[in-house]
């Protein structure tokens, strides 16, 4: 079974950069399918980028691609880069894996079974 824990969150002004990083456990994620959510009080978990177990990428239009996904199989670690921050995108960020998936669902939070605990990004203006 699979254990994931982000870091990178943090607080910052709006224009900066932060990576994230997932980092997982007890499984090699090399053939898995990853993405990060992002969740706001309030609110449900929306997606913001996902990778299939072939490295085929997928964005939500929220962010339309804005912040890169991409993993190291070497070091079994996932990666979202987010750069020129904005406040909109203040959230809780989630990692999530599952071994197999298809293509169309990558972006579905229910394609997902295993979470990490998120790390937050907060961003002022």
């Amino acid at each position: 079974q699979v254990q994931l824990v982000e870091s990178g969150g943090g607080s910052v002004r709006a224009g900066a950069s932060l990576r994230l990083s997932c980092v997982a456990s007890g499984d090699t994620i090399s053939r898995h399918c990853m993405a990060w959510f992002r969740q706001v009080p309030g609110k449900g978990r929306e997606p913001v980028s996902a990778i299939d177990n072939d490295g085929s990428l997928s964005y939500s239009d929220f962010l339309k691609g804005r912040f890169p996904i991409s993993k190291d199989n070497a070091k079994n670690i996932l990666y979202l880069q987010m750069n020129s921050l904005t406040p909109e995108t203040t959230a809780m960020y989630y990692c999530a894996t599952e071994p197999v998936c298809q293509y169309w669902r990558l972006l579905l939070q229910g394609t997902y079974n295993t979470w990490g605990q998120g790390t937050q990004v907060t961003v002022s203006s």
